[in-house]
């Protein structure tokens, strides 16, 4: 797994995360990805999302947990990160079994 955090923004962390939350399910919803897009510019979503294409399932739990560890969240931040997850679950006007398992995850990374 080629590693990058130590090069991410908070801003691309988000996107990548947020990619995870699309994906988890195995459909990446058109509504999930609009949302997405709408919240960064088109060049570091393509940049992220090349990179999340690459990574197997548990790569991205572990650069996630890391990124967490390195970058410097405040309690609001870590709010608002899983106020913006929970969007791209519903985005899609459907929350399956396995966001709501990711949900859980998140919880407990994000505390």
């Amino acid at each position: 797994m080629a590693n990058d955090i130590a090069n991410w923004s908070k801003a691309e962390f988000k996107i990548y995360m947020l990619l995870l939350c699309a994906k988890f399910d195995h459909h990446e919803a058109e509504e999930e990805i609009a949302l997405i897009k709408s919240k960064t510019d088109e060049a570091t979503f393509n940049k992220i999302h090349n990179e999340f294409a690459c990574d197997e399932e548990n790569d991205c739990f572990e650069k996630i947990e890391d990124a967490i560890n390195q970058l410097e969240y405040s309690p609001r931040e870590l709010l608002q990160l899983k106020q913006e997850i929970l969007e791209v679950f519903i985005s899609d006007n459907e929350i399956s079994q396995r966001e709501r398992y990711l949900k859980k995850v998140f919880d407990n990374i994000l505390y």
